[in-house]
């Protein structure tokens, strides 16, 4: 019997919510990695006034990325006796956290408004990062989010399911200069940066055998 060879480890991807108060229920890591990303880069440019012909290659900030991915969860390939009792509704859950405002802070502001205050504070959302690599790891807002789920046990829980989320990556043009998320993103442009030098003598190369000139 031939001993079939070792696979190599597969890196999942994930969307992990920082949060403090609760972490285990913002993370939720990929059961299976997407086929496909699509990312949608929009230049950041000043407003352009008549006849300021000087604004015209001026760049404000890093272009606004929004990200498109689509995730699948299966009761069927998942280990433990969760899903058995509830089918996909765990990781659904963990993604769709993301979009709530925690429960606490919500009692609290019942609280605060039975006490007669009407000022209330809106709570603020978790640091959101988009980990896909070791070099790709970006602080994303998610402003869309569709969960469609396909089949049911005998129970109604869904054994599987869509999420296609939709999420606008966040620079440091979006956050303070403090902020970990505006340090993720920087470190995510230096490795761009670095990226794209490796590749200009590759490019310098080709266009110089085309023209045959080198």
């Amino acid at each position: 019997m031939t001993t079939p060879p070792i696979a190599p480890r597969l890196l999942k991807g994930a969307i992990i919510g920082m949060d403090i108060y609760n972490p285990l229920a913002s993370v939720a890591v990929f059961q299976y990695n997407p086929d496909t990303i699509s990312r949608k880069l929009t230049a950041r440019t000043p407003r352009r006034e008549l006849g300021a012909r000087a604004e015209a290659l001026r760049l404000v900030g890093p272009p606004r990325e929004t990200v498109t991915v689509q995730v699948e969860v299966d009761a069927a390939d998942q280990a433990g006796g969760a899903a058995t009792a509830v089918g996909v509704h765990a990781p659904v859950a963990a993604m769709e956290m993301l979009l709530y405002p925690k429960s606490l802070f919500v009692i609290l502001n019942w609280a605060v408004m039975q006490g007669g205050l009407t000022n209330i504070v809106a709570p603020q959302a978790p640091l959101t990062l988009f980990v896909w690599g070791p070099s790709r790891v970006v602080p994303v807002k998610i402003t869309d989010m569709t969960i469609t789920e396909e089949a049911h046990d005998n129970m109604l829980n869904p054994i599987r399911a869509r999420v296609d989320l939709t999420m606008t990556v966040l620079s440091y043009y979006d956050l303070p200069p403090t902020h970990a998320g505006s340090v993720l993103f920087m470190v995510h442009q230096v490795t761009k940066e670095l990226l794209a030098t490796s590749n200009t003598g590759w490019s310098v190369a080709n266009f110089g055998s085309s023209l045959k000139i080198f």
